[in-house]
């Protein structure tokens, strides 16, 4: 199996999330998956959340990796901070909160790895199996 890895620094500004976006729309455009594709918007949006979790509650750069192959994606954020992640819980009219609900909601598989002095927080998605055809419709069966 080969795996292709791409990353991006980012720097601890939350302007950066934006950034990290556009970056990874283009390597995801580049490795084969659309931008019009679920597969692409998930990404995009777990990508927004692991890059704005570490540039907000740690103030440190990071490093934004994606990793294609075997299929599916990895996406790995990592920061210097060696606190882990701490997942909350909004209620009703809370602004924040909900991002490591979304990003398990979301992902297939997420959790987080010390690494050297800080930490990375990784998610995995994997690719739905193309449909290559249209399943027969049964003799006598009537679809609406």
């Amino acid at each position: 199996m080969q795996v292709l890895q791409v990353q991006l620094e980012v720097g601890p500004d939350p302007a950066e999330v934006g950034r990290a976006r556009r970056w990874a729309r283009s390597r995801l455009a580049g490795s084969g998956i659309e931008e019009d594709e679920p597969l692409a918007e998930t990404l995009v949006l777990l990508i927004s959340e692991l890059v704005t979790n570490a540039v907000v509650h740690t103030g440190c750069p990071a490093v934004l990796r994606m990793l294609f192959g075997g299929g599916g994606v990895r996406v790995e954020v990592a920061d210097a901070s060696d606190r882990p992640p701490r997942p909350r819980h909004a209620e009703g009219e809370d602004t924040n909160g909900r991002g490591l609900e979304l990003v398990d909601g979301l992902a297939d598989r997420w959790g987080w790895q010390r690494e050297g002095t800080g930490k990375s927080i990784w998610c995995e998605v994997d690719r739905a199996p193309a449909v290559d055809a249209v399943a027969p419709v049964s003799p006598g069966r009537v679809w609406c």
